[in-house]
This record gives structure tokens, sequence and C-alpha cells, in this order.
């Protein structure tokens, strides 16, 4: 009988008859013509009591007057034996009076199954029976914030507008659509984010829109573009940033939301590109911000001699947002003013481009417009990053870009001066932009 526990290999075989056999005769052949074949040691019937080979196996089927099948004998010998065993069979000629061939087919090692078998459900158990949610401490820490986080969320108004802890302090607030956006807003440290609840906007986020610096952040479908056509109907909003197209605020992670954000765009430039109007007698508010009073309540520019670096010459065409309908009327005086200033500021600008023409260089100037140095245009982002606070204004041989723009913003700068203007999106109101472009 086999042994499971010692069965080394299994030696299968193919056997053929010219006649029709069944499978005693079959076993009856293997065992007598096999018989001192191969010396006592390796007898195969004292070998199968004691367990050294298991039962042989025998599948065997007739058809028009033929025979075949197979053979399968379990061993626990090492190879050597094993394939000692196995040529003996191919050594049988005849099955009771048929003449028949046997031809071994394989020799399976049990054991390469074993083993094979269990990788195989090692990979299944892992897959299947552990917990794959185990967090190191890291996420353990971040996985406590997020619940303390969601725990925070508010509500607001009669009508119970779901809103982050900070909404009624911060200066800046974020308008989004539902609650599942201020969660997820929430789970990454933003407070200041109120749900309007729906295209149809409540007054109360109406009168909150009055007195802070709003960001309208609304989902990239059709539904979110409806909604920023609500406020801009119905709120005083400042910005506006979109999720990606197709994408929702609540699916957005981390660091899609700060691109985002990033990338808002100020109000008007939304009025123009849904071809809304502006209320022209729109009551002005009082907000203490700095970013508000430079968007809502911008004043006139006087010019004035210490203004002159930001002015621009009559061969230079100057790309500046048109001032508010309110304060039309005060431009007109100092029109002339203006044009003897810029007249006046050319006379150092216009050396600075015609040196610069050609060269791929960059001339960063001060306060009172002496160099500081000069630079290749490809180190100009990376110079101005570095700046700390000696630049005033840039003037070099290059294309004035969204990303030069930015950086010229965040520092300070007055004026940026460049060959020509690229594709501008955002244009910061605190830096004048001006090209050598006829």
């Amino acid at each position: 009988m086999q042994n499971v526990d010692t069965t080394k290999y299994v030696i299968h075989a193919e056997i053929t008859a010219d006649g029709i056999v069944e499978r005693p005769d079959v076993v009856g052949a293997i065992f007598g013509q096999t018989e001192g074949l191969l010396g006592s040691d390796l007898d195969l019937r004292d070998l199968q009591k004691t367990g050294r080979i298991g039962r042989i196996d025998v599948q065997i089927t007739s058809s028009g007057g033929k025979s075949s099948g197979t053979i399968s004998i379990p061993s626990s010998f090492d190879k050597v034996e094993t394939a000692i065993l196995a040529s003996a069979l191919e050594t049988i000629d005849r099955v009771g009076p048929c003449i028949a061939r046997i031809k071994i087919s394989k020799i399976e090692d049990v054991r390469a199954s074993k083993r094979k078998y269990v990788v195989d459900r090692a990979k299944q158990i892992i897959m299947e029976m552990f917990d794959e949610n185990i967090l190191d401490t890291q996420g353990i820490t971040e996985q406590i914030k997020q619940s303390v986080r969601v725990e925070e969320i508010t509500h607001i108004g009669p009508d119970r507008l779901p809103a982050g802890p900070n909404v009624l302090d911060s200066d800046a607030i974020l308008v989004v659509e539902g609650r599942a956006d201020v969660l997820n807003l929430l789970r990454y440290g933003i407070k200041n984010a109120v749900a309007v609840g729906g295209t149809n906007v409540p007054p109360p986020i109406a009168e909150l829109c009055s007195k802070k610096v709003v960001t309208a952040f609304t989902d990239g479908d059709r539904g979110g573009e409806l909604i920023v056509k609500e406020l801009l109907q119905v709120a005083d909003i400042d910005y506006v940033a979109r999720a990606p197209e197709g994408k929702c605020v609540e699916d957005m992670t981390q660091k899609e939301i700060v691109r985002a954000l990033r990338q808002k765009i100020p109000v008007e430039q939304v009025l123009d590109f849904y071809k809304i109007k502006a209320p022209s007698k729109k009551p002005r508010r009082e907000v203490t911000t700095r970013r508000k009073s430079l968007i809502r309540e911008r004043p006139v520019r006087i010019s004035r001699a210490a203004d002159r670096t930001v002015e621009a010459a009559p061969t230079i065409t100057i790309h500046e947002p048109e001032p508010d309908l309110e304060f039309e009327a005060e431009t007109k005086p100092i029109e002339k003013e203006r044009e003897e200033v810029a007249e006046d500021a050319g006379q150092w600008f216009e050396p600075h481009l015609e040196a610069l023409n050609g060269t791929l260089s960059a001339r960063l100037f001060d306060r009172n417009q002496n160099v500081v140095r000069e630079v290749a245009v490809r180190d100009l982002a990376k110079e101005l990053k570095e700046s700390n606070g000696d630049v005033a204004g840039v003037i070099f041989d290059g294309v004035v870009t969204q990303r030069i723009l930015d950086i010229a913003a965040d520092k300070n700068l007055e004026y940026l001066i460049g060959a020509k203007l690229g594709n501008i999106v955002k244009s910061p109101l605190c830096v004048k932009v001006m090209t050598g472009e006829a």
C-alpha cells in the first residue's frame, strides 16, 4: 500500500497492447517480468510488502481490438532507484498473450508538488486571512488626526449649513458644494470651508460672503459650473477655483486640493468668461485684509517721481487691468501726468532694453533703479525665489510667463519688463507688467 508520508516520486507510464487486456493482466505482467531482473533488493513484490513502493494503479481501456492506458507507481526511493524501477517497466513486452509496449511519460516529484501547493496556499492565506489595514506609527497618528478633524465640523445659520470650525473667525473662506467636500477639506487641515448645499445659494452664504475674502471651490462638472454662476449673481466672491475636469472636491487628494487653490482666478476674469455684467453701484464693504482691499477697493494710482520705475515708455505696451467704473472720472485728470512720467521713465528703461536685446539675460533692480545683479533668463525664477527683498523690479530679454509673474507677486516686485507677453491667466494687481512689443 502507498504510504503518503514517505512517497517521494510517482512513476507515470503509458501502455499499449495489441489485443484486449485488463488491469490484473497488466499488474501480473509487471510483477512477473521484473522478478529477478534487478536482484532481491529491488524486487517489486518485496518492495510493496515493505512499503517502499505503493499500490500499482492501472487505468486501461479497449477499443478496436487494442488496449491502451496508464500506469502509476508511487516510490519512496531516491532519484537513482526510482529511475531504475522506471526503466525496468519498459522491458515488459507482453501482457498475457498480447504484445505490449510500456513508455515512461514522466516522473513526478511529490515534494515539489507539495512545495508548490504550500507557496500558492500561503499567498492565498496572506491575501484573505491577514488584516491588511495594519498601520505604522505615522499612519495611526494621521488616522487619529483625521477623525478629530471630522468631529470638528460645525453648522451655521438656520439651515444648519455644514462648515469648518474657523469659518466665522477667518478673514478668508472657501465656499464648496456639500458636506462631503467640507469633510474632505477638514481631513487635510482646511477648516475655513462652508457648504452651500446645492445650486440654490442660501441667504446666510450671501451675507457671509459680504464680509470675507471668498474663494468658490466647486467640482469639475456641470453642477459646479452652475453653482459658480449662481454665486456670481447672489454673492460677493473674490476668486474661483475648480476641481480637475470630471472630479469632485470630496474625492481630491491633498496635493490636488493645494494645486487647485493655487490656480484660482480672480472673479473679474470669471465674469468676463461667463459674460456676466458686474453691478456698477455695488456697495463697498469694510474688510481689513490686504488682499481684499487690493481686489475690491483698488485706488487709482497717481504717478510720482518715486513711482517712475513702474510706468512705461511710449514705445512699451503696458498690460494692466482697467480701473473700476466708479473711479473712471478720477483717472482723466491725471492722464497727462501719467504720460509725462511714462515719458521720463522711458529714458532709463530703453537703454536697458536695448542692451539686453538678444542676450537672453535679465537685470534685477533695486528701488533706486540701480542694477543689483545680472543673470541668465533661465536662472531668473531661481534668483527671484532666493532674493531677500532687495529686488524691486526686473528687465529681461525673454517672455513674461505666468510662473515668473506669480514669483514676482510673491516677492512684492513693483514691475516686470520682458521682450513679449506669454499666456497669462492671472495678472496680480500689485505688479506692473510691460513688454517691448509694439
